[in-house]
């Protein structure tokens, strides 16, 4: 009868949520250090026409284009062309 006992703590200790968080982080822990770390993550090399433009710009300048920068808005923005939108139905009011 003490074993019946000891068995049955045994199930219901391993219930506690606890118990059962424990676990879950020891699995999450391990699958990331898995993902992480497996032989998929190495480093990639890439050949040299694509190692020498580290950047869209470069490569634009390389190719003989010319890379301006866009203007910036006017702080003034003009009014939306249409009909304007009616109000909330239900205004928040404080």
């Amino acid at each position: 009868m003490a074993t019946a006992r000891s068995g049955n703590s045994v199930s219901i200790a391993l219930r506690h949520p606890g118990v059962i968080a424990l676990v879950v982080a020891g699995v999450t822990i391990a699958a990331m250090l898995i993902v992480d770390h497996g032989p998929w993550s190495r480093a990639k090399t890439q050949p040299a026409h694509v190692a020498m433009y580290a950047t869209t710009g470069e490569a634009a300048r390389a190719a003989g284009a010319t890379v301006i920068p866009t203007e910036p808005k006017s702080r003034i923005e003009p009014e939306r062309p249409g009909p304007k939108t009616s109000p909330a139905v239900n205004p928040v009011t404080p």
